[in-house]
């Protein structure tokens, strides 16, 4: 069933045509991904799908009967409350209805007046109902699913009751994003979802969104994702919108037939044009009757002619290339048992790797755990509480920053560039800047008048200029769309450097990364492979351990205890699981008690017996309150 459709939308910003002629529809429970390069309108089709804007032309249907909820790129919330607080907004009915059950509670406790049974048995009546709508409406089980949102998506039990007015913009995009999940809504509209996301949040959206029993419409960048999660790919390009039947890698081969087909069909239809129009040509060159007016029949044949459009070509991504001007010595970076915290929050201890030249690896690890801090010693930006941090012989160190920070707000795009390489000559700047899409009077755009993914490409054209040999990348795929992420990665694939790169891509991570360290509080796991080496080492520890073992240069005794050590913590954790289930089962059985016990407190003799009545009420009281612990129980163990 058809729950969402476009025929011929068109919108415009003044002569700027963005969408022409859309046209398409999605059924009920359809997972679609919406792709495109920058600026293609992406952003422009979701707000008219949410009625944020109306379109210039053309009809949008949305199932009247469905809800419709949107995640912007960027969201309102209210700055006084706390976190928790924001979400329980999602529940206002059942908080309703909690305290009309409360009050009817109350009432029931009342001496049993026998001169006024009909009011006592509206109140039995109406607390049944209540009862009822609330154990329906998932009254007895919100708290828990909030909790089970918020701590997916990152937060932890602290962060509960901190203020919105004291959160990043990336945590209070993932709190718009949870308090949307909550709501639960039949079309589901998200925009950019995985930014500032870490790899577990991603991951755990990516099981949530899998069994959404909703529509989800998704516009991302993260190819990775997309393959996980949609189930048809629609590509925005040119104002255009194609759509193909499948996730995103799967959709790049029906892409390329699609175009192939296309241009074949308009190259044929140029060539009959150009034949007809010299036989047209030819026959007016007689100059007779009637070889004019077969030339004007053929013009009108022409004239007939249903003209086939050339096909939409994406547009050009940047030229990148990055080449070290110095060959450092082998030995590149040497940290030994580093440590730093601030205040009371340790961000890691006993922190130690080697990297040799040549390398490419990926740091890893949940928001928070210093990931960027790490980079910023390495760069002697902040100093280490302890331990050790050597660079190697003629080691030039080139640093990507994914805030974008290293850039001057009100200089313009020219200048930025050209203060940091005065050698370069006005052409030779022109050249790169161009090569970067920056042509013509774009150069002299102030860098606060850019968008995120254009900051990205000059902090990519200066970190390419440098020539550095050694690269920190954080984060350099945010904001980049997909041709652009591909540019980058075939220049880290050619470079002949070093790298250690933070990143959520995991596409990416997949491609140019041979070696992954994951960041804990206690130092690092390492693992010699790409992500999805990492993935499949971490479901399955002793899959690789011969291989691992090797190449790390350990003997079979430090092996053999390793093993002990892993069959340890698995025992530990298989003991953890059975605790979960037995406290579920313990939940199931309450809960069915309780039902049990409200259906009770309806029955006449029951509630006609004070009695029996406050015995009864007393015993739905324990329940409660036993479920409500029990639930504590399982979100502490399960956290």
């Amino acid at each position: 069933m058809i729950v969402l459709s476009c025929k011929n939308i068109c919108k415009s910003y003044g002569i700027n045509t963005i969408l022409k002629d859309v046209t398409f529809s999605i059924n009920e429970g359809d997972k679609v991904g919406i792709i495109g390069s920058n600026g293609e309108g992406k952003t422009t089709l979701f707000k008219i799908l949410s009625k944020e804007i109306t379109q210039d032309d053309g009809e949008v249907f949305i199932d009247k009967n469905k809800s419709l909820g949107y995640l912007a790129q960027h969201l309102a919330l209210d700055s006084y409350k706390t976190i928790y607080d924001e979400m329980l907004i999602v529940f206002e009915d059942l908080q309703r209805l909690e305290r009309k059950i409360t009050e009817l509670e109350a009432k029931m406790n009342e001496p049993y007046d026998e001169n006024n049974a009909s009011y006592h048995e509206k109140i039995i009546k109406d607390y049944g109902t209540a009862q009822d709508l609330y154990q329906n409406r998932g009254g007895y089980t919100y708290k828990g699913e909030i909790s089970r949102v918020l701590k997916g998506l990152g937060f932890t039990e602290d962060d509960f009751d901190k203020l919105i007015s004291t959160l990043s913009g990336g945590q209070k995009t993932r709190v718009a994003l949870c308090k949307l999940l909550l709501l639960n809504p039949d079309i589901l509209l998200l925009d950019e979802p995985t930014n500032h996301l870490d790899l577990e949040a991603i991951e755990w959206l990516e099981e949530y969104l899998k069994t959404y029993k909703g529509t989800v419409i998704v516009i991302s960048h993260d190819r990775f994702f997309l393959d996980s999660v949609t189930t048809a790919t629609f590509q925005v390009i040119n104002g255009h919108v194609n759509c193909y039947n499948a996730p995103y890698t799967k959709s790049l081969e029906l892409m390329k037939k699609d175009y192939e087909a296309k241009l074949k069909a308009y190259n044929l239809q140029q060539t009959e044009i150009k034949r007809q129009e010299a036989i047209i040509e030819k026959f007016r060159s007689f100059n007779r009757e009637k070889s004019i007016k077969a030339a004007e029949s053929r013009e009108k044949a022409l004239d007939k002619m249903e003209i086939v459009d050339a096909p939409d070509k994406e547009k050009t991504a940047s030229k990148i290339k990055f080449e070290a001007s110095v060959k450092s010595g082998y030995d590149v970076l040497h940290v030994e048992k580093l440590a730093k915290s601030y205040g009371e929050k340790k961000l890691f201890d006993n922190l130690s790797f080697d990297l040799k030249r040549g390398e490419k690896i990926a740091l890893i690890g949940e928001n928070g755990r210093g990931k960027t801090t790490l980079f910023n010693i390495i760069m002697d930006k902040v100093k280490s509480d302890s331990g050790v941090k050597v660079l190697g012989v003629n080691v030039n160190v080139g640093y990507y920053d994914q805030e974008q920070s290293n850039l001057d707000p009100n200089k313009t795009i020219l200048n930025e560039v050209w203060d940091d390489f005065p050698e370069l000559t006005t052409s030779e700047l022109r050249g790169f800047l161009g090569s970067f899409l920056f042509r013509g009077d774009d150069v002299f755009k102030e860098i606060n008048k850019l968008s995120g993914g254009e900051r990205c490409r000059i902090n990519l054209l200066k970190l390419m200029l440098s020539k550095s040999n050694l690269l920190l990348l954080d984060e350099p795929t945010n904001h980049l769309d997909i041709p652009s992420r591909e540019a980058l990665e075939e220049a880290i694939l050619s470079y002949d450097g070093t790298l250690i790169v933070i990143s959520h891509d995991r596409y990416f991570l997949n491609k140019v990364i041979n070696r992954i360290l994951e960041l804990e509080e206690h130092g690092v796991n390492e693992y010699l492979g790409n992500y999805s080496y990492y993935t499949e080492k971490k479901k399955n520890p002793q899959r690789f351990e011969t291989y691992e073992g090797l190449a790390s240069g350990k003997t079979k005794t430090q092996l053999n205890e390793e093993k002990k050590k892993k069959k340890a913590l698995e025992k530990e954790a298989k003991a953890k699981q059975n605790e979960i289930k037995n406290i579920e089962t313990n939940i199931t059985q309450n809960e069915e008690a309780l039902e049990k016990l409200q259906e009770e407190l309806c029955k006449e003799e029951v509630y006609s017996n004070p009695v029996e009545s406050e015995r009864v009420n007393k015993e739905i009281k324990n329940l409660q309150e036993t479920i409500e612990k029990l639930y504590e129980q399982w979100e502490e163990i399960s956290s």
